[in-house]
């Protein structure tokens, strides 16, 4: 797909700190990073003093660090979020030039988003750009940060955490599909996330928020709504699934609960979507072949 991707990795092994080394030693990279000579030598006596496959508890030290990777698990550049009470600040680099204007930042702003509302609560998420930046200012800008405040070099953009999830229902980002859910559900999905501390619990959360609420008489037929059947292709497999609450997952009779990778991927879209989505160790490319039943439009409200 030419769509952008990006995950947000946050382990960070020997090899990547090797590639961070390299991009900061590109004078073109961190021509707008301040403290970007001191980063770079601190990551070059990192990487020769300490000889771990895994380095991810010495660059989460003041701040969580994450590599922004693509589809195939290539590193593109990374993000780091520090959160001060109930704000946190953004910092975002693309590490490979041949990636620039392909619209990878974008797509790391707003997986650096919803980390920080979703899973860190941050209240508000900050970004202090170099006022020469181009490309950040407009990234930043384009995601809806408004700018807060200036210097003769630095522009400081602001997102709130209402203007975010406002955004999230009304202004859908290029290339995200809409998804619908009917209020029951949504209420159901509220209470599972509520009280479930899984680690992708954000996930779910995040496209609940983002889901139109529909009427359940006016669900369409080929809507994927919960305990609905459908027929997947990921990559290059089919499947058919029933998708269901945690309680009724049963891997042998395919019942995928909402609270999976899967199950909460394919919550909400409809026949012919298809997306790239992350689950545990590798991203897979999904298409709603088909959807078997919908409890919705067979009548079966009490579902």
């Amino acid at each position: 797909m030419s769509d952008p991707f990006i995950f947000l990795s946050p382990e960070i092994t020997r090899a990547h700190a090797l590639t961070l080394k390299d991009w900061l030693a590109d004078e073109a990279v961190t021509r707008y990073l301040s403290d970007s000579r001191d980063v770079s030598r601190s990551i070059a006596q990192m990487v020769e003093r300490v000889h771990l496959p895994t380095l991810t508890h010495l660059f989460n030290q003041g701040g969580r660090f994450f590599m922004a990777c693509d589809r195939h698990d290539t590193p593109v550049g990374f993000v780091r979020l520090v959160k001060s009470d109930r704000r946190c600040e953004i910092v975002l680099v693309i590490g490979e030039r041949d990636n620039w204007g392909r619209k990878l930042g974008a797509s790391a702003i707003r997986e650096g988003m919803k980390l920080a509302f979703f899973e860190m609560r941050a209240d508000e998420l900050v970004a202090k750009i170099h006022s020469a930046n181009a490309r950040s200012l407009k990234a930043f800008e384009r995601s809806g940060f408004v700018l807060d405040s200036e210097t003769p070099t630095t522009k400081s953009f602001v997102m709130p955490s209402q203007r975010y999830l406002r955004l999230l229902r009304e202004s859908p980002a290029p290339h995200t599909r809409a998804i619908c859910i009917t209020e029951l559900d949504k209420t159901r999905l509220q209470s599972l996330v509520e009280y479930w501390d899984g680690p992708d619990a954000f996930e779910l959360e995040h496209e609940v928020e983002r889901a139109t609420i529909v009427d359940p008489r006016q669900v369409g037929d080929d809507v994927v709504t919960m305990n609905s059947k459908a027929l997947l292709q990921v990559d290059d497999e089919e499947r058919e699934v029933a998708l269901v609450y945690p309680d009724d997952a049963d891997s042998s009779a395919d019942k995928v609960s909402v609270a999976s990778g899967i199950g909460t991927a394919i919550l909400g879209y409809k026949e012919g979507d298809a997306f790239n989505w992350r689950i545990p160790n590798r991203t897979c490319h999904i298409r709603i072949r088909k959807v078997l039943y919908q409890p919705e439009a067979a009548g079966d409200f009490h579902l």
